[in-house]
């Protein structure tokens, strides 16, 4: 009897885990689900398998660390981004995805939004933040304050996994603000592993071998 109860319960624990996962693989809005396996190291510069390996266990979640990824478009940093946060969800934590434009869009609406001010309230409270493609379009004064705001909200209180085209040095221009970039900055690299990634564009190898 003792033995079918234990049988009853670790089954219904078991369940509610893998419910709490796939609801927060929903809520994390990845916009495609990666892994690592597939990621090809040959063709990238600037990053070993073993160093993403090491990123798997997420111990630098519960440390509130950071992870910067670094590159021209193309060279795999939002794939990276992706099953490094795929991985984080399996493992339980809570994850959320953004690209830049639409994070900066539901700050900007988060007052008269209630969709907007209820998916920031979720991004608060993630443990891992994935904003992604950083620097592909221009960001406003008003728009870089809220961006800051966020970074400054979650300092050392949640993890950012970052993708950016643009170097440390090009990101005062694209703020319009040095003094802002800098504490901006900070922040993020206070507790974090930065990786800068160089190599061809997967999608011109890609489109170059169907031709």
């Amino acid at each position: 009897y003792i033995t079918v109860l234990n049988t009853v319960f670790t089954s219904e624990i078991s369940y509610r885990v893998k419910r709490r996962v796939e609801r927060n693989m929903t809520g994390a809005h990845f916009p495609v689900i990666k892994s690592i396996d597939p990621f090809d190291f040959g063709r990238v510069k600037g990053i070993g398998k073993s160093e993403v390996v090491n990123l798997l266990d997420c111990r630098w979640i519960d440390n509130r660390e950071n992870v910067l990824f670094f590159g021209p478009p193309g060279i795999g940093k939002t794939h990276l981004s992706i099953a490094l946060g795929v991985v984080a969800v399996e493992k339980g934590y809570k994850i959320c995805f953004e690209r830049v434009t639409n994070l900066i869009k539901l700050l900007k609406t988060a007052d008269i939004q209630k969709t907007s001010e209820y998916r920031i309230k979720r991004i608060m409270k993630s443990d891992l933040i994935i904003i992604d493609e950083i620097g592909y379009t221009p960001i406003e004064k008003r728009e870089a304050n809220l961006f800051f705001n966020l970074i400054s909200e979650t300092y050392e209180k949640a993890s950012l996994i970052v993708s950016s085209n643009k170097s440390f040095d090009a990101w005062a221009e694209m703020m319009g603000d040095s003094v802002m970039t800098t504490a901006l900055l900070d922040r993020l690299l206070h507790h974090a592993r930065v990786f800068t990634l160089d190599g061809k564009s997967y999608r011109i190898q890609n489109k170059t071998k169907e031709e």
